[in-house]
């Protein structure tokens, strides 16, 4: 459901934050933009990228359910293999576009940044400001989410590994991870008895992970850029957040004020 705040979209009023500015007494002085055409583009490509984050943190809360349906079974059937590398391979992509186009209007600011300040631009390094923060927060979102998955996976495998007397520490399961070969796990094993179900899951969640790391290194290198960039801007994107914050209830606030005067001049008529 979008808010509004006097018949107005919140998102349409955020936006006009950004148009003004207001001294002590909270007298707007409206600010001209430089180029409307220009703009519109831009907001354009905001809203892009903008559809692909939230996009991706739905993507994020699917991916979480598929690695609870693959841990609480022995071994993943592969539709549910196939399901996850999809969605995968979507965040992979739309995570790719979002960052090349916050790239690319860091870049642009940053050219136009030595030529001269204007209201557009302001309001441009603002909204690139918070939604690099917002992309940020998803890809770390997904991040925890892999690790996670990564954990419980590894320890599976390591209580696996104890049931046949194999028990091993973190640091040698990290070792046994790190080779990549499944055969690393299963030697010396395959003739103790072991279940072929509690074998299959060795090499099921080791199958796993091997998957899995290749993701994470793969959006680690994709975002760490604009992550180092939103760190910079921490107090930029503080104050944003404030002044929104602040319009806000200032409307809010007006809004009241308007209610006592409409009650007010209705007495006042009543009166007279």
């Amino acid at each position: 459901m979008k808010r509004h705040f006097w018949g107005i979209p919140l998102e349409k009023h955020v936006e006009a934050c950004f148009l003004k500015t207001c001294d002590q007494d909270d007298d707007e002085v409206e600010i001209a933009v430089d180029n409307a055409a220009f703009m519109d583009e831009f907001f354009s490509q905001i809203e892009d990228i903008r559809n692909s984050i939230d996009k991706i943190d739905e993507n994020v809360a699917e991916v979480k359910k598929l690695y609870s349906v693959i841990l609480s079974a022995p071994t993943s059937d592969q539709k549910t293999q196939d399901d996850l590398e999809a969605i995968t391979n979507d965040i992979k992509k739309m995570a790719n576009n979002a960052r090349n186009k916050l790239k690319t209007i860091e870049r642009n600011l940053e050219s136009e940044e030595q030529e001269r300040v204007s209201a557009d631009m302001r309001i441009r390094k603002s909204q690139h400001a918070v939604l690099s923060r917002k992309f940020v927060e998803v890809m770390t979102k997904y991040n925890e989410a892999q690790v996670d998955f990564r954990e419980r996976s590894k320890g599976r495998i390591q209580r696996q590994l104890e049931i046949t007397g194999k028990a091993t520490t973190d640091e040698e399961l990290e070792e046994m991870l790190e080779s990549g070969n499944a055969a690393v796990f299963t030697a010396g094993i395959v003739d103790s008895g072991i279940s072929k179900q509690a074998l299959s899951e060795i090499e099921s969640r080791h199958k796993d992970i091997v998957r899995l790391e290749s993701s994470i290194k793969e959006l680690h290198d994709m975002f760490v850029d604009i992550a180092m960039l939103v760190e910079s801007q921490g107090d930029i994107v503080d104050n944003i957040e404030q002044n929104v914050s602040n319009s806000v209830d200032h409307i809010v606030e007006a809004k009241e004020q308007t209610k006592k005067a409409v009650r007010y001049q209705t007495k006042a008529r009543k009166v007279m």
